[in-house]
């Protein structure tokens, strides 16, 4: 009995651990714009919010993001990979997060930390090709470690 007892308890501890699939959130679905996301992070997920659609083609338009840190974030880096029927297309990357400057209000925070955004955001997109499209969003630390991590999955009909 103690046997199987320990079993049970090491596949319940173990069982977490093995399933690291996130689960697939929906950002907004409208008329023909519908957009999703999925953490690729194995081992943290996030929240994120927008005002609609029909927004993000609009100058400015208002998220909600959040999330707890696992890093600090001294420096923070963004890898950006757009990618189309499995090839990546175009790749941008940005320094965020400077040891010296204070860009945004999470440059600084440190591990445990929660992060919240409730504001406006420019994207500079006037227009979405029809088609499905990829977006890989990357966010590291000075020491290359995963901040955030999403795969985006945009369907414009």
């Amino acid at each position: 009995m103690k046997m199987l007892n320990a079993a049970i308890l090491i596949l319940v501890l173990f069982y977490p651990s093995l399933s690291t699939k996130w689960p697939t959130h929906t950002v907004c679905k409208e008329n023909n714009l519908e957009i999703y996301y999925k953490s690729c992070d194995p081992v943290q997920d996030f929240a994120l919010s927008i005002d609609g659609c029909s927004n993000i083609l609009t100058k400015t338009f208002n998220i909600r993001a959040a999330m707890v840190l696992r890093h600090n974030i001294k420096e923070l880096s963004m890898n950006i990979n757009l990618i189309i029927n499995g090839k990546s297309i175009l790749t941008y990357s940005q320094k965020l997060c400077e040891p010296n400057g204070r860009r945004f209000i999470f440059c600084g925070k440190k591990k445990g930390e929660h992060i919240y955004y409730e504001g406006p955001v420019t994207l500079g997109i006037h227009e979405i090709p029809q088609g499905e499209y990829t977006v890989s969003v990357m966010l590291y630390n000075e020491d290359h470690l995963t901040v955030a991590c999403a795969d985006f999955t945009i369907k414009n009909k």
